[in-house]
């Protein structure tokens, strides 16, 4: 099974680096206010915390999740994400984190393949989760939708950059 020793220190950043992305690409993909954008950062948190607790979780996820909660984990994947995100507009960001997770295809096709399927699903159980997490369009939570259009767009370029079937 791979861990950090598996990947170049580049790798190991990139791979940090996707499970914010994940969630990124779906709340820039339909930007709206402070609540939804604290309700989608939960569920971020939330699913790092689920996989941290489950002792089943796919022991690459475990080890990226452990590097999170040191602050050299986190502060590689905010730092690297800050280079590449600042000054960009939603749509560019959200461009930006999608070419991220079709780097961490690449890499885990090379370097973990017994992995990368759980790892890769792993991904796109956050953003679908981001994607939940907070109701789009209607008014005060009420008439609007689970998962806007905009949102169900993102999740397909999510599967399509991580080689995964719809």
């Amino acid at each position: 099974m791979a861990d950090k020793s598996t990947f170049t220190s580049d790798e190991w950043k990139t791979l940090l680096e996707s499970v914010m992305a994940a969630g990124l690409a779906v709340t820039a993909a339909e930007p709206h206010g402070i609540w939804g954008l604290l309700q989608e950062s939960f569920a971020s948190g939330k699913m790092l915390a689920k996989a941290k607790m489950d002792t089943g979780s796919n022991p690459l996820i475990k080890a990226i999740v452990d590097d999170f909660a040191t602050s050299e984990g986190r502060t590689t994947s905010r730092d690297g994400l800050q280079e590449q995100l600042t000054g960009k507009k939603a749509a560019e960001v959200k461009t930006a984190c999608i070419e991220i997770l079709g780097k961490v295809d690449g890499i885990l096709s090379a370097k973990a393949p017994g992995d990368a399927a759980a790892f890769k699903n792993w991904l796109r159980q956050i953003s679908q989760s981001v994607a939940e997490a907070s109701t789009e369009g209607g008014f005060l939570g009420i008439g609007g939708v689970p998962v806007s259009d905009a949102e169900k767009a993102t999740l397909a370029e999510i599967s399509g950059a991580l080689k995964l079937p719809g």
